[in-house]
């Protein structure tokens, strides 16, 4: 695997450079936002590592260039940005896994095989669990061809649901991810949103894609 790293404080991205050339990747280093913005258009990388605070142009836009231009490979941002609300608008604009700093660096080779692992749907712009897709560009959901009407709320829990398909994910993740915060958590409101979804998407199949698992959470998976 060839990955970029990207940081602009020279002794953590030299570090981490080194440290996965001893793990056996290939591994490039940019300290500079619009440089690392231009090598990933120009080159053949499989997975970025992405500090957000960056000179010039900050970790946040260079995910949103990334992935408004098409590049599907994995994104793990690392950096020192560790409020709930960073979290969300890396993940929002694109990034699949988020390590804060301080780190050890046996958790961030995991993650690295862990995004390294995952099926290729994950990262396409279209995601599929069994007969049920979304369109992430045309923001559609189908199951078995026929096209699903679905409120934006119903589409962006689904959404998170299907990009992490077979992960049971909390009412607290979900309610982070779709509500940013603004929510009640004493409400039962992603209830209701799961259960409008099951009656669109479930109802009239045999095979029930979104499941509940009792005192965690939901998830979707064939």
């Amino acid at each position: 695997m060839k990955l970029l790293v990207v940081e602009d404080d020279r002794t953590v991205g030299l570090y981490v450079k080194r440290g996965l050339e001893e793990a056996q990747y290939i591994a490039d280093w940019v300290p500079d936002g619009a440089e690392a913005l231009d090598l990933i258009t120009a080159g053949s990388y499989d997975l970025i590592i992405l500090d957000l605070r960056l000179p010039g142009m900050t970790g946040l836009e260079v995910l949103r260039n990334v992935r408004d231009r098409g590049h599907a490979m994995p994104i793990l941002v690392l950096t020192a940005q560790d409020s709930v609300e960073f979290k969300v608008d890396a993940l929002r604009a694109g990034a699949d896994d988020y390590v804060t700093k301080p780190f050890a660096f046996e958790e961030l080779l995991a993650r690295i095989e862990a995004l390294s692992r995952r099926p290729p749907q994950l990262s396409a712009r279209v995601v599929s669990v069994g007969d049920l897709e979304i369109d992430l560009d045309a923001r559609e959901v189908r199951r078995a061809g026929t096209l699903i009407e679905l409120t934006p709320k119903e589409y962006t829990v689904l959404e998170y649901l299907m990009r992490h398909a077979g992960r049971v994910m909390s009412r607290t993740l979900i309610t982070e991810y779709a509500w940013d915060y603004h929510f009640d958590p004493g409400t039962n409101i992603v209830d209701v949103v799961i259960n409008r979804l099951r009656k669109k998407i479930d109802a009239h199949f045999d095979s029930k894609l979104v499941h509940t698992v009792r005192g965690v959470g939901y998830v979707v998976k064939g």
